[in-house]
């Protein structure tokens, strides 16, 4: 990780003594053609009812990705994006992919104080195929915020012996007598613990993160260090069995990430990360020498990617990513601990002005993915955009791409035994890749936004976890080949007291295994058939404010799932903030309002209901 640090703060220092002054007007401008992908927050509620915040808060309500939970989203969270499995998304912070070579459900561990992260964007065709490493369907990605001088202090109680505690405060300040810079420093600490909604499902959680911040005038730079430890227990959490299973995890983040501006709409930006994830599963709790195992990742990781444009029409956008990870497990394979990845893409986009505001963009181009064990893989990327400004400033964007992408399977499904246990390898998985076409439309008005988008997907030899009923063994990875056809609407709708996010997707799938022996699966064959989210955010007035998320979907059927198909979930808050005390806030909160009992994850038992009561004080 040092050498890793050298290099980056080598190269930091040079584009400083190197970029010219940014003009006063640049900006990073978005060339985002996925326009399912909208500004700001798709769900109405941003913290969650059962503990802290953490990357993955709320996303179970956010229309653009499907979040299956053990225990709570928090605990264990597998993230999909358009009926893909948890393995095929990515969390992107910065310019860097965060991965885990272990296992895909560790994608989210992510150490980091949500206020400093901007809202989620989800990059799906052609943008995640630009930006995102090993994640073929789609990648969460956030951007680091500025540092303000603000912070707040919380408790929380409520039923199942829940407790909240936390506190976060951050500060700006000029950089000597400079007008150009600035320094910040931001912190916070958080904890929380209950027994859980339903019996064994208990939880434990703390994490501490910091960051300091230096901003120039066209320049940002972080660097970042988190800790997080989270114990939690759920039955059923992996296997079948009708055991009570625990998780210990500890996580550890060291980031350093440079943004810089130059010139006029160009920018570029530098990663380098070091995460260690450390991992202790029990298969039953009241008898643990039956099976447990120990995991330790250990990835570092430099990227960089950016926009440079050379001319008013024609510009250059790229991205590129080295990782180096290693593992020590007491279940996997001593063959398989190690594993190098390179992942290089570029995109030249040349844009072209119409009559009448209008303007019609480009872009094509290709990316490379390779490793020191696996077979390489070039991908095409590539769309075109018709985008037009009205008189009154508003717009509407009509889009087509195409674009591949691929990856290799992480160390449980590719690195342990192949003859038994719960958790059966398979040697012979090849790289996994994706072909998807998308035809989307943008229509963004003074008070509403409609984004849609219809895409065809192609995924070839992906890795997907199985289950026999001749076999003993939990689940078995096997390849699978899938085609998915899918339709996403999204509305906005803007009111003078309130805010209307409503969404509506459809998937539609065809499988082929190529084997006879698999009667379920797990993840690939675990999605909505339908699927539609109701967000409202209501101001009554100034001291009163009411948050409700509501998701209603039908579920492809499962012969692994106990209950029904179909499932109504609610997330209410209400907060009031009294004029009499200046910066307290007390909120009210229900999740699973209507007690509903769906099993997310086929043979997982579903969450319970929570209630809490929380103040905090801010300045």
């Amino acid at each position: 990780m040092i050498r890793v640090v050298q290099i980056a703060l080598s190269a930091l220092l040079f584009s400083l003594s190197s970029v010219s002054s940014a003009a006063d007007d640049a900006n990073d401008v978005s060339t985002d053609i996925e326009k399912i992908t909208v500004q700001g927050s798709t769900t109405a509620n941003t913290k969650p009812v059962g503990t802290f915040g953490s990357p993955v808060s709320n996303l179970e309500y956010d229309p653009r990705v499907d979040l299956q939970s053990r225990n709570m989203a928090e605990a264990q969270a597998d993230v999909t994006i358009r009926g893909g499995i948890f393995e095929n998304t990515g969390f992107r912070v910065g310019s860097a992919t965060l991965l885990d070579p272990q296992t895909g459900h560790y994608f989210a561990e992510i150490p980091i104080a949500q206020e400093m992260l901007s809202n989620a964007k989800v990059l799906t065709g052609a943008d995640n195929a630009l930006f995102g490493v090993n994640s073929s369907v789609g990648t969460v990605s956030r951007d680091w915020t500025l540092i303000n001088t603000a912070g707040s202090a919380s408790i929380g109680a409520g039923n199942n012996n829940f407790t909240l505690q936390r506190v976060h405060s951050g500060v700006s300040m000029a950089l000597a007598d400079s007008t150009d810079w600035t320094i910040g420093f931001e912190g916070e600490y958080s904890r929380s613990e209950s027994d859980g909604t339903i019996e064994n499902g208990d939880h434990d959680f703390q994490r501490a993160s910091g960051r300091i911040q230096l901003v120039g005038s066209s320049s940002q730079t972080d660097l970042f260090f988190g800790s997080q430890e989270k114990f939690f227990g759920w039955p059923n959490m992996y296997t079948p069995f009708n055991v009570n299973e625990t998780e210990d995890l500890k996580t550890r983040l060291l980031l350093l990430n440079h943004k810089q501006h130059y010139s006029r709409d160009s920018t570029f930006e530098m990663s380098a990360y070091n995460r260690r994830n450390t991992d202790h599963y029990v298969f039953s709790r009241e008898n643990p020498e039956i099976f447990e195992a120990f995991h330790e990742t250990d990835v570092t990781s430099i990227a960089l990617s950016g926009r440079h444009a050379q001319t008013a029409s024609f510009a250059l956008n790229y991205s590129s990513q080295f990782i180096t990870d290693s593992i020590e497990s007491t279940t996997l394979e001593n063959n398989f601990t190690s594993r190098e990845y390179y992942k290089l893409s570029v995109l030249p986009e040349y844009r072209m002005s119409l009559q009448d505001d209008q303007q019609l963009t480009f872009r094509l181009g290709a990316a490379f993915d390779d490793t020191n064990r696996d077979d390489s893989q070039a991908s095409l990327i590539g769309d075109v955009t018709w985008n037009t400004i009205n008189a009154d400033d508003t717009s509407q964007t009509l889009y087509l791409s195409y674009a591949e992408a691929s990856q290799v399977a992480g160390y449980t499904a590719i690195g342990g035994s192949d003859s038994g246990g719960l958790f059966r390898s398979n040697y012979d998985l090849e790289r996994e890749t994706t072909k998807n076409i998308e035809l989307g439309l943008a229509l963004d008005r003074e008070t509403w936004r409609l984004d849609s988008a219809i895409f065809y997907r192609q995924d070839d030899d992906l890795a997907d976890w199985t289950y026999s009923l001749s076999s003993t063994s939990a689940r078995s990875a096997n390849p699978v080949d899938i085609n998915t056809l899918g339709v996403e609407l999204l509305a906005v709708k803007r009111l003078d007291n309130a805010e209307i996010i409503t969404s509506y997707t459809f998937l539609d799938k065809s499988e082929n295994y190529g084997a006879t022996d698999i009667d379920a699966s797990f993840y690939a064959l675990n999605y909505p058939d339908h699927r539609v989210t109701l967000g409202v955010i209501w101001r009554p007035s100034d001291i009163v404010e009411v948050r409700v998320d509501n998701e209603w979907r039908k579920q492809e059927e499962n012969i692994l799932r106990n209950g029904d198909d179909d499932a109504l979930f609610t997330h209410l808050t209400l907060k009031m903030s009294p004029s009499q005390f200046n910066g307290l806030d007390i909120m009210l909160a229900a999740d699973n309002l209507w007690g509903e009992s769906f099993e997310e994850v086929p043979g997982t038992p579903g969450r319970g209901e929570q209630y809490t009561i929380s103040a905090a004080y801010n300045w």
